[in-house]
């Protein structure tokens, strides 16, 4: 027994030895230790961060499943408009396991704008897009404003119906803008109309350009994160306050404390991920449109053409502008409309003018202009995958709904400056809460 214990303690120290030596040849040629301590194990995270700040975690996940099952289907797919549909029918019957990968794609489209419209709930809840967080927020909005023009790019290679259908109209947008207009979607398309030039470069943007540009800002993200700091529910700037060795006093390590925390809801996320693969991959209609399984035909458009639903909210915004202002047409506006719905968020920082930054110390003005502003922006997403002519319980027309949702979608952020100094608050703790 002694021998063989004698042993086992010897083959220990040789493993241990061998990895001790391999970490210290790579540490004398790259920071590989220091760069897992300062980013990781000797990062300390406020104590608090509760259930909302899973989704940070969740988002790089999914980043790493696109990035990944992307990668395979490009092995099948053929980027033209004779051969797209027909290659995505190919990985779907004769690849093997093609089909999981394609739904898994699809459905990670999906799920990446989920979580990250989650993620960007948190902020508003806790302010964490103020002082001094307000490049974290910028970089952050990059990142939305890239996953959007990925999820676009990526929307016509299927070169099922609505698909093109949804990009012709889409792109045609861009033909409102006075003078440069029709220039301008041209330059875009490629062409006079969708074609193989407008599917390659598409193909292009979506595969290479775009996923590059994400994967440098999600380190730009992650880098500002750090440098700064983690918000925490009370809004606590945590470094503050630090012990004897400069550690926060309200900070505990990332790793192993929130590493082991974010596997558990990584697990559950990969459940129900699996669960809607392997059940409902269509997810009723919004992951996969019906249409989409039909090959694209420019002489058969579809009865509604609608945007992928993490679009709708905007693409409410477009047409709830039907009016023309200064000998513009209406069209022009709803364009300006739909960019202006999402460029004003990255403006927050400078908008919220709060003295506070939680929501738990946050007046009734706030609280109640939120919760207005999440139906609206819920109302104005379902509006937005209904046809012109909906009406709620077949009486109310949508349009005038969707016109006074457009309005306080930005009456809420231009008034912002205004009410939020003037809304009640409670002082902040000194130190964390649980």
């Amino acid at each position: 027994m002694s021998s063989s214990n004698a042993a086992a303690k010897t083959a220990t120290k040789s493993g241990g030895g061998m990895l001790s030596g391999l970490t210290t040849w790579i540490d004398e040629r790259f920071p590989l230790t220091a760069l897992w301590k300062s980013q990781v194990s000797e990062y300390y995270a406020p104590k608090n961060m509760n259930f909302w700040y899973y989704f940070g975690s969740l988002a790089l996940v999914v980043l790493v499943i696109q990035i990944l099952s992307g990668l395979f289907l490009t092995m099948n797919y053929k980027p033209s408009s004779a051969d797209a549909f027909g290659s995505v029918e190919y990985i779907m019957r004769d690849v093997e396991w093609g089909w999981l990968i394609r739904y898994i794609h699809s459905t990670g489209a999906s799920a990446f704008f989920i979580v990250v419209y989650l993620h960007m709930f948190r902020a508003l809840l806790y302010g964490s897009y103020q002082k001094p967080r307000e490049l974290l927020w910028i970089f952050g909005m990059l990142i939305y404003f890239a996953l959007m023009a990925e999820g676009f790019f990526g929307y016509l290679l299927p070169w099922g119906n609505m698909s093109y259908w949804g990009a012709q109209v889409i792109v045609s947008l861009f033909g409102a803008i006075p003078v440069v207009g029709d220039s301008l979607t041209e330059w875009i398309r490629g062409d006079f109309y969708i074609s193989d030039v407008t599917l390659n470069r598409f193909f292009a943007l979506h595969v290479v350009a775009i996923p590059f540009a994400l994967v440098f800002l999600v380190i730009a993200h992650l880098m500002a994160l750090h440098e700064v700091g983690s918000n925490n529910p009370d809004g606590v700037e945590i470094k503050k306050r630090k012990d004897v060795h400069g550690n926060p006093l309200d900070g505990i390590p990332f790793h192993p404390y929130y590493s082991v925390k974010d596997i558990v809801g990584v697990v559950v996320f990969l459940m129900v991920f699996s669960i809607i693969v392997f059940f409902a991959p269509e997810g009723g209609g919004y992951f996969l449109e019906y249409n989409n399984f039909l090959p694209a035909d420019p002489l058969k458009t579809p009865a509604h053409i609608a945007p992928v639903w993490y679009f709708t909210p905007y693409y409410s915004l477009l047409r709830a502008m039907v009016w023309p202002l200064f000998g513009i047409d209406a069209k022009f506006w709803g364009v300006v409309a739909m960019g202006a719905g999402v460029v004003i968020l990255a403006f927050l920082p400078w908008l919220d003018r709060s003295p506070v930054k939680s929501i738990r110390y946050r007046g009734p003005i706030f609280k109640t202009l939120l919760t207005l502003f999440v139906i609206s922006f819920f109302l104005l997403g379902f509006l937005g995958t209904q046809p012109p002519s909906y009406a709620f319980f077949g009486v109310i027309p949508s349009a005038p709904v969707a016109q006074v949702l457009s309005a306080y979608y930005f009456l809420y952020f231009l008034t912002m400056p205004w009410w939020s100094r003037i809304d009640k608050y409670k002082p902040e703790p000194d130190r964390v809460t649980m």
